[in-house]
């Protein structure tokens, strides 16, 4: 898709000074997707529906509309249901694997009982398994861009307070195994996440997620196109910081870009 320019980083610095615009993603024309289809003992239904049914599809639409182009989706589950979707530019996965770029995401926490969405970014393996090599950390990998705005960004110490300690936004962030969720009631700012950061083990996953929880009680109150908006809503958020993870430039667009953007297609 023709759309916002595709440059990248000449160096692994980050332009710490985040954007300052969130995305206005554009909900698809025909929406038919169900509250019921977030099964909170099985995940999100996926399969055996139509386009219009589903998330990932209606999902996408509104992120390749907004960015003008082509996003992946990744996601951790199988047959029907789905606990765990990504979506990343394509753009990005082109010199790196998968699990290397920063992406929004939406997961079913079936233990806690909620809907999960926002941004994830992996440091995966310092040291891997040896069947798992792949999954060493790579130099390339968006992780390293976190770091830098973790390690210098005043922008993004501004942007996670607001989001975490008015917003109601949460932070995971160290091993999936053992690592530490920060919400309005601990959160003391970006040495704190630095910290656990640097005692996650490195031979176990790593990992970095901002996101809000919609718990099961809210879910039960809300249509389909009422939770559509609200993860679009939570994507914009988390916007300024994930594009700042990416190595490509999407956000924010350039003048005039907007007039050459293609339409998305269900």
């Amino acid at each position: 898709m023709a759309g916002l320019t595709r440059r990248r980083a000449t160096s692994r610095e980050v332009a710490l000074d985040l954007p300052t615009q969130h995305p206005r993603f554009p909900i698809p024309p025909v929406v038919a997707f169900r509250r019921e289809y977030l099964d909170f003992k099985r995940g999100i239904r996926i399969g055996r529906l139509e386009p219009e049914q589903r998330l990932t599809r209606l999902v996408k639409f509104a992120l390749e509309s907004a960015f003008g182009e082509p996003f992946v989706t990744v996601r951790w589950g199988r047959g029907l249901y789905w606990q765990w979707i990504g979506f990343f530019p394509k753009a990005a996965r082109q010199a790196k694997a998968s699990f290397g770029c920063a992406k929004y995401f939406v997961w079913l926490d079936r233990e806690e009982r909620a809907l999960h969405a926002g941004m994830q970014v992996e440091r995966g393996y310092v040291i891997p398994p040896p069947d798992f090599r792949e999954c060493r950390l790579r130099a390339n990998w968006d992780w390293h861009r976190l770091l830098a705005l973790l390690r210098r960004s005043h922008a993004m110490e501004r942007a996670l307070v607001e989001l975490v300690r008015q917003d109601g936004f949460h932070i995971f962030v160290g091993s999936w195994a053992g690592g530490r969720e920060f919400t309005a009631a601990n959160f003391t700012g970006l040495s704190a996440i630095r910290r656990t950061i640097a005692r996650a083990p490195a031979r176990q996953w790593c990992g970095f997620q901002l996101f809000y929880p919609l718990s099961e009680e809210e879910i039960r109150t809300m249509e389909g196109r009422d939770i559509l908006e609200a993860v679009l809503a939570i994507f914009a958020e988390v916007t300024p910081i994930l594009s700042a993870c990416w190595d490509v430039r999407l956000w924010p667009p350039h003048a005039g870009d907007a007039s050459s953007h293609k339409r998305a297609t269900i």
